[in-house]
């Protein structure tokens, strides 16, 4: 079963269950990073003051788009730790439809720990990714409601 034919949250228990091999946050980290490495290039041109997530203190960049009623996330960031964790969050929403995005309770932050280790700056990061990632959700939502 490719990723796109995984729930939400069935992604979400694949990412539990890598992290789960790391006893140490240095591995983790180290993973995470390496993560972030693998992130699809995004295209410069989505490097715009209208794509960068507002509430992040390192820069993070995130395009949506809707290919076959499914939704996919680009994202990028100048930061190694910040653009693993967008990597992640891209990794569980890419390719699924948007109603189920935007409905989905996010787990595996809290599972892996990652919420205890980030600072307060890069927790909020990720609440804003999160929230970005959501609300594009809930605009597609509503253009394939409209389209019906």
């Amino acid at each position: 079963m490719s990723t796109a034919e995984k729930t939400v949250k069935e992604i979400q228990n694949q990412i539990v269950e890598e992290f789960s091999f790391f006893d140490e946050w240095d591995e983790k980290y180290a993973y995470l990073i390496e993560l972030g490495k693998k992130l699809e290039i995004l295209d410069p041109s989505h490097k715009t003051e209208e794509k960068k997530i507002k509430g992040c203190q390192s820069q993070v960049w995130l395009n949506s788009y809707l290919k076959d009623d499914k939704i996919f996330y680009q994202a990028d960031s100048d930061a190694v730790i910040v653009k693993g964790l967008v990597s992640l969050l891209v990794r569980v929403f890419s390719g699924h439809p948007p109603a189920e995005v935007a409905q989905a309770d996010i787990d595996f932050i809290d599972e892996i720990g990652l919420k205890q280790h980030l600072s307060p700056t890069r927790s909020n990061g990720l609440v804003s990714m999160l929230k970005q990632m959501k609300l594009d959700a809930v605009a597609y939502q509503a253009l394939l409601q409209s389209k019906q």
